[in-house]
């Protein structure tokens, strides 16, 4: 079976302990939903395309229809007539989950490995392994995650006399932050975090194997593969779920895709039907218009959504590119109270409390804190304050535990949840779903707020320096706008994909829509009232970018300046001005990784653009793969 894919030279060898016998006779048997995978992601850009050109809101599913894939009525999901899952011993409670990948750029496995040394002895209830927008796609960096995970979890020697080394570390952090050491017995604390991997989404393609047809193969079957195959059995004998976070998932048919590639896989290895469980993050604008359908089409899989902010404004923005007069605001504005933003969040966690047929409900994880405590005094007290603020609104709005993307920020929330004591929140009482134009009003509710010129310098520095930090191998990193550099009130957070794709899609929005600024500037001699045009955007674009390069290598690597960053900004400038909206801005990032020529991007970029414009196909494969 394994003569079905097509694996990079010299790959197979390299990483003969994650392309195992095994897991390549699982990929073969999984490699034939390759083409279901693209089939589903052509029809969305020809759904996207549509209601673009009709100038059509998204909408609720007709009732009586059937969820593809599924025997499922669209009106029995929503009364919870579907079976869903139990939450295991070690989902009930995950107070504060972690976010990162268990790799680094560019470094020898020692070195690479701490990332998941950090993240087990962090304290945190759950860790989620990111494979997806914090993980770096540069050389061979997802299979060193894979990797790093398998040794991590096996207990590995190699994993363990660096796992010592990190506990001490740490400890000596804590008792300089918090007054006391937070590991106690090391090799303990490694059984505390229930491991958790994010698979990428349905969208990317993995970038080192194709089908027997030279097609670039699903990353999502991939990673879904490859991270089960090689550890599952491990898991289980530690008393462990196999345990998947879902993401960018728009509609149930695409999760009825999901599950069906699972229990395909569940098959393969012997495993009862709805062994591995899955939470799904919320990051899609279309998918809260299915949420109860989507857990129904993942049936026993199904345990919990996550409420994220930066995709799902993407997203928003994104299916709203038709109409002018849906303009987003500064993006330090659009926080979960906000808006679209609250009325979304309501709907997740009314769509958890839903029993279904058997009674059972599930989880509700709440978003990102993105702050890490460096800098000064006074800046880390003030910005702590606000992540502990966020952490306790979420928790009286019945989330059972949220998210944090540094494992120094894992003690500092996780007393919030810890006071109370519950170990989650199912079955809290709240209102079923409604499905009226109310309703759809309110998930595209935009309500006045600031649209600034220091907004937009924030939204370009940041946009620009996300690209680099990809190009580099990092699409997990500690950001700011470079006005801030050197400011130590002023703290990094930590930023992953997500943060570029917003931030270009608010700048294409102000350009596209012409939006009116709130204020004066003085900087650049605009007033209140004056529209945010394309020769604006220009003018900040020189600015920011100057400011980038006369940065200390702190903040931007001194040897990105003339390789990665230029790059960055091609990309920034073509996907902002364009008069077509992309729907991807990591498109453009991933056909040029491991490339520091310019020209060479200038070139890969135009033969987006041009496919994208000719007819809707997206350049996602990796470009130097040939086979």
């Amino acid at each position: 079976m394994t003569n079905t894919i097509k694996i990079r030279e010299g790959l197979k060898e390299a990483y003969s302990d994650i392309y195992t016998n095994e897991a390549l006779e699982a990929l073969s048997l999984l490699s034939n939903f390759n083409k279901d995978v693209k089939e589903a992601m052509s029809q969305r850009v020809k759904q996207r395309s549509e209601r673009q050109k009709n100038k059509e809101r998204i909408d609720f599913l007709d009732p009586e229809s059937i969820i593809p894939r599924t025997n499922i009525k669209v009106q029995d999901a929503r009364d919870g007539q579907f079976e869903g899952a139990i939450i295991p011993a070690d989902l009930q409670r995950q107070w504060i989950q972690g976010t990162g990948p268990a790799a680094k750029p560019n470094a020898p496995l020692e070195n690479s490995i701490r990332n998941a040394a950090y993240a087990l002895l962090s304290g945190a209830d759950g860790w989620m392994f990111d494979g997806e927008d914090a993980l770096g796609q540069t050389e061979t960096m997802s299979l060193d995650n894979q990797r790093n995970l398998k040794l991590a979890i096996h207990k590995d020697p190699i994993f363990l006399k660096v796992a010592e080394q990190v506990a001490a570390e740490m400890n000596k952090w804590a008792q300089g932050f918090f007054g006391k050491k937070l590991i106690a017995d090391w090799q303990k604390q490694l059984d505390f975090t229930t491991k958790i991997f994010r698979a990428r989404g349905l969208h990317l393609d993995d970038r080192h194997i194709r089908n027997s047809d030279g097609v670039a193969m699903a990353a999502s079957i991939v990673d879904l593969t490859l991270y089960v195959v090689n550890n599952y059995k491990e898991l289980q004998k530690n008393g462990s779920s196999v345990v998947l976070y879902l993401p960018k998932i728009q509609t149930a048919g695409e999760a009825a895709l999901w599950n069906d590639m699972i229990t395909a896989l569940e098959g393969k290895l012997s495993l009862a039907n709805g062994t591995i469980k899955v939470y799904v993050l919320v990051e899609q604008l279309e998918e809260t218009y299915q949420l109860m359908e989507i857990r129904a089409a993942l049936g026993k899989h199904f345990v919990g959504y996550n409420t994220g902010r930066w995709d799902y404004i993407n997203s928003v923005s994104d299916a709203m590119t038709w109409d002018e007069g849906f303009v987003n605001p500064n993006i330090e504005s659009i926080l979960m109270t906000y808006g679209y933003m609250r009325n979304y969040e309501n709907r997740v966690r009314c769509a958890v409390n839903t029993p279904d047929i058997n009674g059972n409900f599930a989880l509700w994880q709440g978003g990102m804190e993105p702050n890490i405590p460096v800098g000064s005094a006074e800046g880390v007290s003030a910005s702590m304050k606000k992540a502990v603020a966020g952490a306790e609104r979420e928790q009286r709005d019945g989330a059972s535990g949220k998210w944090v993307a540094h494992w120094k920020m894992v003690n500092i929330v996780r007393p919030v949840w810890e006071k109370i004591g519950e170990a989650n929140q199912l079955g809290r009482n709240f209102p079923r779903l409604t499905y009226t134009k109310q309703d759809s009003d309110g998930l595209i509710l935009i309500e006045p707020a600031e649209t600034t010129i220091r907004g937009a310098r924030n939204l370009l520095s940041v946009a620009l320096q996300y690209g680099n930090a990809f190009g580099q191998g990092m699409q997990a990193a500690a950001l700011k706008a470079a006005d801030f550099f050197g400011n130590d009130d002023i703290l990094y957070l930590m930023e992953d994909m997500a943060t570029g794709e917003i931030r270009l899609s608010i700048l294409w929005e102000w350009i596209s829509k012409g939006a009116i600024l709130t204020e004066d500037d003085g900087a650049t001699g605009t007033k209140k009232g004056d529209v945010f045009s394309a020769a604006i955007f220009k003018q900040l674009l020189e600015e920011e970018y100057d400011k980038l390069l006369k940065a200390d290598t702190k903040d931007v690597y001194e040897s990105s300046k003339s390789t990665t960053l230029p790059i960055s900004r091609e990309i920034a400038e073509i996907y902002t001005l364009s008069d077509v909206k992309f729907p991807w801005f990591i498109d453009l990032l991933n056909i040029n990784l491991n490339n520091t020529d310019l020209e060479v991007a200038k070139n890969r970029i135009k033969l987006y653009v041009d496919a994208f414009k000719k007819d809707g196909t997206r350049t996602t494969e990796n470009l130097d793969f040939k086979v």
